[in-house]
């Protein structure tokens, strides 16, 4: 979208023609033209360039700045170690209590962020090659109509650098040439995440990186990259930039400055908490309860180490925010700080992970500053992750019902002097489990079928660890109701108003009536696409 140069030539013309009523008007005008003298131009002409800079620069459209964060949990304290974060958006925007992934693992959930569908549209199940993660199938269709396409057309100079998708730059992806379209600028991490010792992809070609902490550590490359990006810009255009640090996921390398941190800091211990899984589908039933001294330690261990690796990301938005003051397009630009899922350590007695449908797994941090957002607003409707790219592109300034997402606009949510909107009632969580043909030979007790098995051979995930969720969260009901896709179709049921924790499955206590509701919301939901995930009642 260029400037309105039309609408700034128009205002510098009559500038021009209006000058007699000012201090050139002692200087004689051209006999029969109305226009100024030589004189009177050259005295007119820095004004004229500072005039039509900053009238260009002012029918730019906002800039957008999104940061991903990998594995931070919301519900758990994953965001207390960002201080600098919360202050400078949180505090400067909105912070959403209610925002939601879509689907609680990263392949899957990253390609919701960038196509706004849900799995079942974009159909990238989990992280593997077969998975869909990053396949050729992925790159012709998704990838070709995710949202960065259609900032470029829009005019958008586009910046990414860190974690894209989990199979991202492998040769049965791809390789490091495959780019996808609408970056400009393309700094992408090869597979998943890592600190050090990694390669990236810089727009097609292989760059391979050591343990040096001053030139390798991901996180602080990938700002001065950026910051090297806002530098070379062109101010004539609006720019996106994308940034997606490792952090908080394993290997929980922190920067060396940061080690030693938190060092008396342990998992909370409330909530559920190395509850027993009763009542719960069988794979939370599995675990030893309560958890043996070697699963605390691990898990404790855990804890701190992600906690230590946030701290450079929120060094990261520090250092952001004070650029783009320093360059003047701090107030022009919206920040949207994110995670692609949530994370658990020691709920239900799993030790580490995130592949499950409870709040701590699904719900996610999202904090927003930029024009038009009011300070200090905490909001409480819902919001998803398939509710970025809609954002996205609305502040950008495209036409939404001309793009094929799930999700919806919470431009108005925040700036509602900007855009009026709605607020959904109910959503889906869907996630379709991974699990190995064979049994895992540290746990082979376990048999196959099951993956992701940790200290004590408990198991986070298996292939009938597939199921469907309808979230329901208004001001009068706040309920979950999710169905497996097993053997026993296992049916769990929460009241989170009653029951935040999620520790009692009610599924045997509520009106049938209530349960067929929710069932026919959820083969609605479960088969919508488009315009129709947001008009289900």
């Amino acid at each position: 979208m260029e400037p309105d140069r039309t609408r700034c030539g128009g205002r510098a013309a009559l500038l021009v023609m209006g000058v007699r009523s000012g201090a050139g008007r002692t200087t004689p005008r051209r006999r029969g033209t109305g226009l100024p003298g030589a004189a009177t131009l050259l005295w007119l002409l820095p004004a004229l360039l500072t005039y039509w800079v900053r009238c260009a620069e002012s029918a730019k459209p906002s800039n957008i700045v999104l940061i991903l964060a990998d594995d931070q949990d919301v519900q758990l304290g994953g965001m207390t170690p960002m201080k600098k974060t919360r202050t400078l958006i949180g505090e400067a925007g909105a912070t959403f209590v209610n925002a939601y992934t879509v689907t609680p693992l990263c392949c899957p959930s990253r390609s919701s962020i960038l196509t706004g569908r849900y799995p079942h549209n974009h159909e990238v199940r989990n992280n593997s090659l077969t998975g869909n993660c990053s396949s050729p199938q992925w790159q012709k269709g998704p990838e070709s109509e995710a949202f960065p396409v259609y900032l470029s057309k829009q005019k958008y100079q586009t910046f990414f650098a860190g974690k894209y998708l989990n199979q991202y730059g492998k040769k049965d992806a791809g390789d490091v040439s495959h780019v996808p379209p609408g970056w400009n600028h393309w700094h992408a991490l090869v597979g998943n995440s890592q600190y050090y010792n990694y390669t990236l992809s810089v727009d097609g070609k292989e760059e391979k990186h050591g343990d040096s902490y001053e030139k390798d550590y991901l996180t602080d490359l990938m700002l001065n990259r950026s910051l090297k990006f806002l530098e070379g810009r062109s101010p004539y255009y609006p720019f996106f930039l994308m940034l997606s640090p490792p952090a908080p996921h394993s290997p929980w390398t922190a920067a060396p400055q940061y080690q030693k941190e938190f060092a008396d800091v342990k998992a909370p211990r409330d909530g559920s908490f190395d509850k027993p899984g009763k009542d719960k589908h069988w794979l939370l039933r599995q675990p030893i309860n309560p958890m043996p001294d070697s699963s605390l330690n691990y898990l404790d261990n855990a804890y701190r180490k992600r906690w230590q690796t946030l701290l450079s990301v929120d060094d990261m938005v520090e250092t952001l925010v004070n650029k783009l003051d320093s360059i003047k397009e701090l107030d022009n630009t919206y920040i949207f700080y994110t995670s692609d899922n949530g994370y658990h350590t020691g709920q239900f007695s799993l030790p580490i992970d995130k592949r499950q449908l409870y709040e701590f797994d699904i719900r996610i941090p999202l904090l927003v500053r930029g024009p038009g957002i009011k300070p200090n607003q905490t909001l409480k409707a819902p919001v998803l992750n398939i509710d970025l790219a809609p954002t996205i592109m609305d502040i950008a300034g495209l036409n939404l019902s001309s793009v094929n997402v799930d999700g919806q606009s919470f431009l108005s949510q925040m700036a509602p002097s900007l855009r009026n909107g709605s607020v959904r009632p109910f959503f889906l969580v869907e996630y379709t489990g991974e699990g190995h043909p064979t049994p895992d030979p540290a746990c082979p007790k376990q048999g196959p079928g099951v993956s992701q098995c940790f200290p004590d051979c408990v198991c986070e995930d298996a292939y009938n660890n597939t199921y469907a969720c309808v979230r329901t969260l208004d001001s009068e009901n706040n309920l979950q109701y999710c169905e497996f896709a097993d053997s026993e179709s296992f049916v769990e049921v929460y009241n989170l108003t009653s029951d935040p924790h999620q520790l009692e499955n009610i599924v045997k206590k509520v009106d049938p009536t209530v349960l067929q509701a929710m069932n026919q919301r959820l083969i609605k939901l479960q088969s919508c696409e488009g315009d129709t995930c947001r008009h289900i009642k």
